[in-house]
């Protein structure tokens, strides 16, 4: 499939991030549009278009607004999610940094469908200069009346916060992005309620993905018919693909969702030159991996599910014969280690004792039964985690067994280095050889 460069078409423009940039190019003329129509139309448009968040779960948006109950005596919220912390997705940011007003006015059609007046931007604090581009965008946004009350005298009233995170992981995980909002400590609420129901100060609340929100106003530009010619029957529209890891052109491409893994990394170069592909997986560290022979199978989220993993974030990553699979599996669940909020015993002893049952493993010093230890340890912990960071540290070892099972094997007798030369996986390794 060719790319759609939709939401990327117009990064290479020096004033992208601008609203003057952005309105060279038809950028806030769906405002007027939705705010002539009732709320319930805005809602069943997207609906109609079929758009599924971007956020990694792929539930269909429309259907999420629709659960917001209304006269509730509480005031409605919209909350974005833009803490990208997911190790190896790279889509939001970049999004928010080129084109940040194609988020804010995504806000104002989402938080008119949802009869919200207040809307949350929450970006991760790592990345100040983002959080500085998407507040400069909010300002522009107001001066020319798009925001702020009486928009373009339509009597409706719209005011957006951008909130910096505290650079924790869990603040990912919704509920625990609320709580972060809302001052506390990031930990995930107890569902039900949800936050549909009692989510940002206990009034309903529809949590979107950033890319989810800045697909919006192509909708409403173009139509349900128009996004569905993209993609497929269950997945339509296009997508921000991540591509990094051993390829030779690392970056992002916008695609139909249903491009193949084929087709991206021919678009990014192929692997890197010299070697081959080991083991790719779809959409962050936190979906099974994936070998050579599901080149071909459609970057779809039913497609995926099909073959026992998920689309995730849409961010894949890409690794060569130099990975060592056990230390890259060893890295990702040091770091869930790390960033478990500890609420609930499952994750936070769990990830304690995979970390160190991998590190075994990489330093050759486990025993064979620890094959199967690790194995029921993370049987233990998924589906029984207050949230879904426990499933996510839990996930990636069964496919690495199932396809490298030898490598782990290895492990009982040799160290991971020594039958991968860490530098040799390194962007310098050429520049060490010589």
């Amino acid at each position: 499939m060719a790319l759609t460069p939709i939401l990327t078409a117009h990064w290479d423009d020096a004033d992208s991030h601008t609203i003057e940039g952005y309105r060279r190019h038809g950028g806030y003329e769906t405002v007027p549009v939705t705010l002539g129509v009732h709320p319930d139309d805005v809602i069943a448009l997207v609906k109609d278009s079929g758009l599924r968040g971007r956020g990694g779960a792929g539930f269909p948006t429309g259907m999420k607004w629709g659960f917001v109950p209304q006269n509730t005596g509480r005031p409605n919220y919209l909350v974005v999610n833009g803490d990208e912390s997911e190790p190896g997705a790279c889509k939001d940011i970049p999004l928010m940094y080129n084109n940040p007003h194609a988020l804010v006015e995504g806000c104002i059609h989402a938080a008119y469908a949802i009869r919200a007046n207040w809307a949350f931007i929450y970006v991760r604090g790592e990345v100040p200069h983002v959080i500085r581009r998407v507040a400069s965008a909010v300002r522009e946004a107001y001066a020319a009346g798009f925001l702020g009350s009486d928009i373009l005298g339509s009597g409706y009233e719209l005011n957006i916060v951008v909130h910096s995170g505290a650079g924790a992981y869990i603040c990912g995980e919704e509920t625990a992005l609320l709580d972060s909002l809302e001052g506390r400590r990031g930990q995930p609420r107890l569902k039900p309620p949800f936050p549909a129901v009692a989510g940002l100060y206990g009034g309903p609340t529809v949590i979107n993905n950033v890319e989810t929100i800045a697909n919006l106003p192509t909708i409403v530009r173009n139509g349900a018919d128009w996004f569905k010619q993209f993609g497929t029957e269950k997945s339509p529209g296009f997508k921000l693909f991540a591509v990094s890891g051993h390829v030779e052109r690392p970056g992002i491409y916008e695609a139909p969702l249903g491009t193949t893994m084929r087709e991206l990394l021919d678009y990014a170069g192929g692997v890197r030159a010299g070697h081959d592909l080991k083991f790719w997986i779809p959409g962050g560290s936190s979906v099974p991996m994936l070998t050579p022979e599901h080149l071909d199978v459609p970057l779809t989220y039913e497609d995926m599910a099909a073959n026992g993993t998920m689309l995730g974030t849409g961010s894949p990553m890409v690794f060569d014969e130099t990975t060592s699979v056990v230390r890259a599996i060893a890295r990702w669940i040091h770091f869930y280690k790390h960033e478990s909020c500890g609420k609930c015993t499952p994750c936070r002893e769990g990830t304690f004792w995979l970390d160190q049952m991998l590190e075994r493993f990489e330093n050759g010093t486990a025993e064979e039964v620890d094959i199967d230890t690790v194995d029921e340890i993370c049987k233990q912990i998924s589906g029984r985690s207050f949230c879904a960071l426990g499933d996510a540290a839990s996930t990636p070892y069964a496919p690495a067994l199932k396809y490298f099972r030898e490598e782990f094997l290895a492990g009982t007798h040799t160290p991971a280095d020594q039958m991968f030369d860490p530098v040799a996986a390194t962007v310098f390794a050429g520049a060490a050889a010589r």
